[in-house]
């Protein structure tokens, strides 16, 4: 079956490369080394226009994991804290959840991420005037700053007379996609979380009470580590798909990877290339994702004896 599989894509490539040949349109990774001749204005490493495309493929792959990754591990934490809120026996608090899960689930992400946006770009105070998040995140027009280390300690932004000054500030473009992906996934990983808890025999949390163990210590020692076996593979998808959601950046001018080789295919007219080095990227992050996941996956698992 692969070896036949393996022989189709070897005649769609050739009978591809044949017809681009005849049509007179060039193909090939020979661009990869020229001047990229665009600028990125969020880039974790140093680029600009007289570096390579292949530099600027790497800054797209670099946006793409650091949003995915800050996505996930806020989604998590936010996701779990809804789906227990969810099951918990005070009606106000279970009834907020339900509907939180009920509106994020159910607007569709695009609209979201517009509407997230739309509200730092248009609302919130100039970069002079930002708002305060607690002592040291300040949030404006300009993006969310924060403390960043430094050679002297740690840098703590200040509002300067036009602009936040010191620390390190996250762009408008990534906190609205970070938090687009983070509240909409939450959604859907607390029912993830909900289901892996109900899961638990109610016997288990029973017998838990009854030898002493105060609700709390029940959740921490007893249902999460046997809920973890059903959490886990309905987790690995919810992971998965935030990674390659993360693809709707290019909406919101945030440059990732998509957006990075569509500015490279409409300069280069490499249209196969840029398309494959995408797929290539999203299907390398996601078999990586699935495999952490699987190992978490057998070591959660109840072993018999």
């Amino acid at each position: 079956m692969l070896i036949a599989l393996a022989l189709l894509l070897a005649w769609l490539a050739r009978n591809t490369l044949a017809n681009m040949a005849a049509r007179g349109i060039q193909a090939g990774w020979d661009f990869i080394g020229d001047a990229a001749g665009f600028d990125i204005g969020e880039a974790p490493i140093a680029f600009d226009a007289g570096q390579s495309y292949g530099r600027a493929f790497l800054v797209g792959v670099l946006n793409t994991l650091r949003v995915a990754l800050a996505g996930i591990a806020t989604a998590t934490l936010l996701g779990g804290a809804i789906g227990l809120a969810r099951l918990s026996r005070n009606a106000l608090l279970s009834r907020l959840a339900g509907l939180y899960v009920e509106l994020f689930r159910n607007v569709p992400l695009l609209v979201q991420l517009l509407l997230w946006y739309l509200l730092l770009v248009e609302y919130l105070p100039d970069p002079g005037e930002p708002l305060r998040l607690g002592s040291w995140l300040l949030l404006s027009k300009g993006g969310l700053s924060l403390p960043w280390p430094d050679e002297g300690g740690w840098s703590l932004p200040q509002p300067g007379p036009f602009a936040v000054e010191g620390g390190a500030t996250l762009t408008p473009e990534f906190v609205a996609l970070w938090g687009g992906l983070s509240l909409y996934t939450a959604a859907f990983i607390a029912e993830v979380v909900r289901g892996g808890v109900l899961a638990v025999p109610r016997g288990q949390t029973e017998a838990a009470l009854s030898i002493g163990l105060s609700r709390a210590q029940v959740l921490r020692r007893v249902v999460l580590p046997q809920a973890l076996r059903v959490i886990v593979p309905p987790l690995a998808n919810q992971y998965l798909n935030l990674t390659k959601n993360s693809s709707l950046a290019v909406a919101i001018g945030y440059p990732d990877v998509v957006s990075i080789a569509n500015t490279a295919l409409n300069q280069t007219g490499r249209a196969l290339e840029c398309i494959s080095l995408i797929m290539a990227v999203y299907l390398c992050t996601s078999l990586l994702t699935a495999a952490l996941m699987h190992a978490l996956d057998r070591r959660a698992a109840i072993r018999e004896r």
